[in-house]
């Protein structure tokens, strides 16, 4: 089983992936270890995630929702039942 997330990065933007194991993905973008977009917009939380059948599909999906606006991630954000309605406070 494979998952396509949204990440919302400490500064405000949007990083979308996919992967086969989402809490150990997660875990690598925190440590710094994840893609080189989010090792300097860290901490990294997880507002959106689809279960896509095999590889395949999931890196098809993962293009598609890069291809969308930024208001249209936050739409397919605002819908999903993983929604976080607001950035969370970060202390320094």
């Amino acid at each position: 089983m494979y998952f396509v997330y949204l990440l919302r990065c400490a500064d405000g933007t949007l990083y979308t992936g996919c992967t086969n194991d989402l809490d150990r993905r997660l875990a690598a973008h925190n440590a710094g270890k994840g893609a080189k977009y989010t090792r300097s917009r860290r901490p990294v939380v997880l507002v959106y995630r689809e279960q896509a059948a095999d590889r395949s599909a999931a890196l098809r999906r993962e293009r598609a929702i890069k291809r969308l606006t930024r208001k249209q991630k936050l739409d397919l954000i605002q819908n999903s039942p993983v929604f976080v309605p607001e950035p969370p406070v970060f202390l320094q």
